[in-house]
C-alpha cells in the first residue's frame, strides 16, 4: 500500500472548493489534478491549487498517481463517470446523489463489484456529531420506540441560482429539485436514524421558480417499517434562508438536531428529580449550512467522511457510506416523486421508477 494516496477531483463547481480544502488536510492524502468540461472553470481551479487541470475527464483517469477520483459533477453524469473510473482501476468518492436513477445506481454497485474498488456516496451528516450521539443512544435503545420523526428544510435558493448553469433545475441532469439536492442528506438521516421506509405519499410543485422542471417545494408523509410515522417537507423558497430540522419522537426519549447542532435531546433515564433534562451539548459550535448560499456549506464532515475512505481503502473494509448505503435515500426521493406523479401511495422497494 502507497503511503501516499493521490486524488483526482472531476467536476470544478460550487462544492468542489469545500472537497479541495478537506481533501488537502488529510495526512497521506494528495490532490493531485482536477477535469472539468469547461475549460476556464478547470484552468482556475487548477492554478488555484497547484494541480493539473484537464478538461477531459478521461485524461484525468489516466493519471497512474491517482488511486482515488473525487466526482462533482452534475447528478446525471455521476454513474458514467464513476463506471468509467472503476474500470479504470480507482476508488471512488462521489457526490449525492449517486446517480439520479436506481439502474445506474446498480449499475455502479456491480461496476465496484467487479473491480473490487470502493465506492462512497458523500452523506457528510451522518459523520456530525449530533447524528453520531444520537444513533449511538438509538442503538442502545436509550430512547424507546421511535413513533414519529420530522424533517424540514427550508432553504432559499434565488433565480439566478437555477439560471447560471443550464443544467439546474433539469431532469435530464439534475434528477429533481429540492428533494434531490438540498434534502436529500435529511432524508438520508432521516431513514439512517428511523430505519427502512415501508411506504410515501406525497405532493410536489413548482411555485416560486420559473424556467426549472423541477420541484421547488413538496412534502411527504412517510410510514417505516417499526411501525413510526413521519413527514419531510423541501424547499428552495423559504426566503431568506431558513432552518434544516430533524425531530426524533421515542417511548424513552427525543431529539432534535436543528443545523447540524443537537439543540434538544431528553431520555427518560436521565431524568433529575423526576424532571426532564436537555442533555443537548450547548457548547457544540454552530455552522453555516448553505440555507441560502451553496458555497457556505462547512467541511469538518466531509473531511471525516474522507478519512473514513482513506482508512477503509488501507484496511481493505467497506467504506461506512458505500454504495447500498448511498442507494438508500436515492430510492426514497424516486418513491416520493413516484407518489407527486400519480397521487397514489408508493411502496418501497421500488418496482418502477419516476422522473
Amino acid at each position: 500500500m502507497k503511503e501516499e494516496m493521490g486524488v483526482g477531483i472531476i467536476g470544478a463547481g460550487i462544492i468542489c472548493d469545500t472537497h479541495a480544502r478537506e481533501i488537502r488536510e488529510i495526512k497521506g492524502v494528495r490532490l493531485v489534478a482536477v477535469a472539468d468540461i469547461v475549460e476556464e472553470k478547470a484552468r482556475t481551479f487548477g492554478e488555484k491549487y497547484a494541480v493539473d487541470w484537464y478538461r477531459d475527464y478521461r485524461d484525468l483517469l489516466k493519471r497512474e498517481e491517482i488511486d482515488i477520483v473525487n466526482i462533482c459533477t452534475p447528478s446525471g453524469l455521476h454513474g458514467t463517470m464513476a463506471i468509467d473510473a472503476a474500470r479504470a482501476g480507482k476508488h471512488v468518492i462521489v457526490e449525492k446523489p449517486m446517480d439520479i436513477t436506481l439502474k445506474k445506481a446498480d449499475a455502479m454497485l456491480e461496476a465496484f463489484r467487479k473491480s473490487g474498488k470502493k465506492l462512497s456516496v458523500i452523506s457528510q451528516h451522518r459523520f456530525d456529531l449530533a447524528t453520531q450521539q444520537v444513533k449511538r443512544e438509538i442503538e442502545a435503545g436509550s430512547l424507546g420506540r421511535l413513533v414519529l420523526a420530522e424533517a424540514a428544510v427550508n432553504w432559499y435558493r434565488p433565480q439566478a441560482y437555477y439560471d447560471k448553469d443550464a443544467w439546474r433545475g433539469t431532469w435530464e441532469l439534475d434528477g429533481g429539485g429540492a428533494l434531490m439536492n438540498q434534502s436529500i442528506h435529511t432524508i438520508d438521516l432521516l431513514q439512517y436514524l428511523m430505519g427502512p421506509v415501508e411506504s410515501i405519499y406525497a405532493r410536489g410543485s413548482t411555485v416560486a421558480h420559473e424556467r426549472i422542471e423541477v420541484e421547488d417545494v413538496a412534502v411527504a408523509t412517510v410510514k417505516f417499517k417499526n411501525g413510526g410515522l413521519g413527514t419531510m417537507t423541501g424547499t428552495t423558497s423559504a426566503y431568506p434562508g431558513m432552518t434544516t430540522r430533524l425531530e426524533l419522537f421515542g417511548t424513552e426519549g427525543s431529539a432534535v438536531i436543528e443545523n447540524d447542532r443537537l439543540t434538544h435531546f431528553y431520555l427518560r433515564a436521565k431524568e433529575e428529580g423526576g424532571k426532564p433534562v436537555n442533555l443537548a451539548e450547548a457548547g457544540q459550535p454552530a455552522d453555516e449550512t448553505g440555507v441560502s448560499d451553496p458555497a457556505a456549506i462547512p467541511g469538518r464532515s466531509h473531511r471525516e467522511q474522507f478519512i473514513d475512505v482513506v482508512r477503509a481503502i488501507r484496511e481493505d473494509r467497506e467504506p461506512s457510506v458505500n454504495g447500498a448505503e448511498g442507494r438508500k435515500p436515492l430510492e426514497i426521493i424516486l418513491a416520493i416523486y413516484q407518489s407527486v406523479k400519480t397521487g397514489r401511495e408508493v411502496h418501497l422497494p421500488l418496482t418502477e421508477e419516476s422522473g
